[in-house]
């Protein structure tokens, strides 16, 4: 047995130590009525918790597949890993800890590009080359969805706008927006860009939806760069906004997103009373 395979070994039976030591009253999951036969999490209660299929999550603990960094930060948020145990689980999978600065600049500071947010008077979020959403300002949870309210391994674009109902209903043009966005991933694969997890994320979203599955099977690619999209929004109405993202040269792998309207447009109208709105909501704290 090579190294690299006792390594895998010895991860899978960690996760499967960990999951043993935890009931799902410990992670906000309900016993659903069944009688267990043996003490702790099952395979699909960690797999669902880290947002990866079942299936997936079984060939990573019978040792039968490498995990990504973003999958293994994933399963440790999942398993309630302290920092040693964190750290012991990546040095298994034979990973840096990369997620662990990801998960340091939201804490206690804000990253730099978090900081814009706030002065941005514009939808706008911050995100990964893999589609993964960091961050957000109001406005842009006003115009799609409240991505508090998404768990955060759950929190990408690619993965909400073919899995979530009420994201497919702000989008018209939804088959469009799919098969583009779609086209952007296959692309920052190629170019080496935002390759965490989006092995597993093709592989689940090809097993739960058609759509997705058709659309990535077609190899379609196509370089992001900027763009229009239209919105149907259930308080404002329809609108078209331009979106533009702009990197960050100090993280190469997050970027700003801001999408604005046409000065004078009936879809910068709506734009005005959908932050008007948001305004009022937080009790006019914003403009």
């Amino acid at each position: 047995m090579s190294d690299s395979d006792a390594r895998l070994d010895e991860l899978g039976a960690f996760l499967k130590a960990r999951r043993g030591e935890l009931e799902p009253a410990d992670v906000g999951l309900s016993e659903g009525g069944r009688t267990r036969r043996v003490p702790g999490l099952r395979r699909e209660e960690v797999a669902r918790l880290a947002a990866i299929s079942a299936d997936f999550y079984t060939k990573i603990e019978q040792g039968r597949m490498a995990a990504s960094a973003s999958t293994l930060a994933s399963l440790a948020r999942a398993l309630r890993l302290d920092d040693d145990e964190r750290a012991y689980l990546f040095e298994l999978g034979g990973k840096a800890p990369a997620e662990a600065a990801e998960d340091a600049w939201r804490e206690p500071g804000k990253h730099h590009l978090e900081r814009i947010l706030d002065l941005v008077a514009a939808p706008a979020m911050v995100t990964r080359h893999n589609f993964d959403i960091l961050a957000w300002n109001p406005l842009a949870a006003a115009l799609m969805i409240d991505f508090s309210e998404v768990p955060e391994p759950e929190r990408n674009f690619v993965r909400l706008i073919f899995t979530h109902p009420a994201m497919r209903s702000r989008y018209p043009e939804w088959e469009d927006l799919a098969r583009r966005t779609v086209s952007y991933l296959r692309m920052e694969m190629a170019q080496g860009r935002g390759q965490e997890g989006v092995a597993e994320l093709v592989e689940e979203l090809s097993e739960l939806d058609p759509d997705f599955r058709r659309l990535w099977d077609e190899q379609i690619v196509a370089i992001k760069r900027t763009g229009t999209r239209r919105f149907d929004h259930p308080d404002v109405g329809e609108m078209t906004l331009e979106w533009d993202t702009l990197d960050s040269t100090a993280d190469p792998d997050r970027q700003l997103v801001v999408f604005t309207a046409e000065p004078g447009s009936a879809s910068e109208a709506a734009l005005r009373e959908l932050s008007a709105r948001v305004a009022e909501d937080r009790g006019g704290t914003e403009s």
